[in-house]
């Protein structure tokens, strides 16, 4: 028996209310038979668990049982700074609340855990922006903030790629997330101005679900729409979703290609992930010349010409036809820009 699974089940109910044994089982990562076990030990040491039959039935603990912050390790102290970094709490207009709260928890903790968490502090930073950009500017933030927690709509005004280009929804805003520094509302949501709405996966009562960049919002403002969030949803596993759909889409034709033992070397800080993995999983083995081919997914052909003209000359389009050209247009229009021709105009 291990007491910090017995500290963690009954924070568990403390935090979750009524809790059936395998749902417990399933948190904690152990059987169901051990899941009881254990609640019969909890309430051998005199805590007030007690059961409730049916099908809705589960364990809980007697109303006003409560226990205190007590049996933190050395290495929870230290990552209870990390769980409120500061800048994207700040984005959601949190930045005081966590102030606060850090200060709380600090004052909590014996000294010597104490000490642990602020060295933590000191030594980690958060800066989400990749870099050669800015972080974007997301006024309406704080308010989606607010809408996601009182389960309220909002009406938006939104800027998308495809035409209209300017549409107008009644966002019922199911969570929010934040994603290489760029902050992204996930909501069921409805057209106010004309039929259908966004695409998306699945559905609430808005609409169906789709993916907002916040920094897209042109306007917006609450609604006196309540609504409730689906008891299926489940945020993490819709944006996991949702990024393997977005690959999917993202990915519509293919190319074969030559890399120099230079060119693999470069390939994984020029093109994104997807491709570097697709180029190992395909590659044959290197020629007398040392060259790799291999098969790689592409968006467009525009859009692979400008990834792969990154590399220079450690990377040679085999196929399809097309982006062969395109390279080969773009590589002769650089020569007549950069040649004879062009020293020949800077002069004149």
């Amino acid at each position: 028996m291990s007491a910090d699974r017995l500290l963690l089940t009954l924070l568990l109910l403390q935090t979750r209310g009524r809790m059936s044994a395998r749902r417990l089982a399933d948190e904690l990562g152990v059987s169901v038979r051990t899941a009881y076990r254990d609640l019969d030990r909890l309430r051998a040491t005199g805590v007030p668990v007690y059961a409730e039959q049916g099908r809705t039935g589960g364990y809980q603990l007697l109303d006003g049982y409560r226990t205190r912050l007590t049996g933190l390790s050395e290495g929870e102290a230290r990552v209870l700074f990390l769980a409120g970094l500061p800048a994207p709490a700040a984005d959601l207009g949190l930045g005081g609340e966590v102030a606060a709260t850090r200060l709380k928890l600090l004052a909590a903790l014996p000294a010597a855990l104490r000490d642990e968490a602020t060295r933590a502090d000191a030594v980690f930073h958060l800066d989400a922006p990749g870099w050669y950009g800015e972080a974007e500017a997301t006024p309406y933030l704080p308010l989606l903030v607010d809408a996601v927690f009182g389960r309220r709509a909002v009406d938006v005004r939104y800027r998308r790629w495809r035409e209209p280009q300017e549409v107008e929804r009644r966002l019922c805003p199911y969570g929010l997330v934040l994603k290489s520094g760029t902050w992204y509302v996930v909501a069921a949501a409805g057209s106010r101005t004309e039929g259908g709405t966004e695409g998306g996966t699945g559905g609430g009562p808005g609409g169906r679900t789709a993916t907002y960049r916040i920094s897209q919002i042109l306007d917006a403002a609450p609604s006196d729409e309540r609504f409730e969030r689906p008891e299926d949803f489940v945020l993490r596993d819709y944006w996991s979703s949702y990024l393997d759909d977005f690959a999917s889409r993202r990915y519509t034709g293919t190319a074969t290609v030559r890399l120099s033992p230079r060119g693999r070397e470069r390939l994984a800080a020029n093109v994104p992930p997807e491709v570097v993995r697709a180029f190992a999983a395909t590659a044959t083995p290197a020629g007398a010349d040392g060259w790799t081919e291999a098969v790689i997914p592409t968006e467009s052909t525009e859009h692979a010409c400008g990834e792969l003209l990154r590399l220079g000359t450690d990377v040679e389009v085999v196929g399809p036809e097309e982006l062969r050209r395109a390279i080969s247009d773009t590589a002769h229009a650089l020569a007549r820009t950069y040649g004879d021709g062009g020293e020949r105009r800077r002069r004149a």
